[in-house]
């Protein structure tokens, strides 16, 4: 049952609070990286291509917590699928979705500027998504196994 997710509905619950946790942490730092990266004069490339990683680690992570019976392959396949069809989306215009994309929101969520490299930025992030999750949900119940 290696990669398998727990069955038991506490177990479940439990590793969902804990994707949530870290998907928000995963905001935190991808909002953090965006707005104050080029005043710390962070590159550019870091600046981009960061938040990029960043956000697909959140889609991953937010993949999980709404599907949690499923493994970390399934829920990585489930995120890159998200990821690719959000990039190419970007290759289409219309007036409601371009202006969409001009809001922070927009820019945030879909992005602006189709980028081949952005999906070399999505895989890397959904590879640390699973490996932030394999870490925190592997050792939170290993410990609450050996809980009294």
């Amino acid at each position: 049952m290696h990669g398998t997710q727990p069955d038991k509905p506490v177990a479940l619950l439990r590793t969902s609070l804990i994707r949530a946790a870290l998907a928000l942490a995963v905001i935190v730092c991808g909002l953090s990286l965006r707005w104050y990266g080029f005043p710390l004069g962070l590159p550019a490339f870091v600046v981009k291509y960061g938040g990029s990683l960043l956000w697909a680690t959140m889609v991953f992570l937010l993949v999980g917590v709404l599907l949690p019976r499923l493994t970390r392959t399934q829920i990585a396949a489930i995120a890159v699928v998200i990821a690719v069809v959000v990039e190419f989306s970007r290759l289409v215009h219309t007036p409601w979705l371009d202006a969409f994309r001009l809001t922070t929101a927009g820019a945030l969520l879909l992005g602006r500027i189709f980028s081949l490299w952005n999906l070399v930025a999505y895989a890397a992030g959904t590879a640390f998504g699973d490996w932030i999750d394999r870490l925190a949900t592997t050792h939170a119940l290993v410990g609450c196994a050996k809980a009294p």
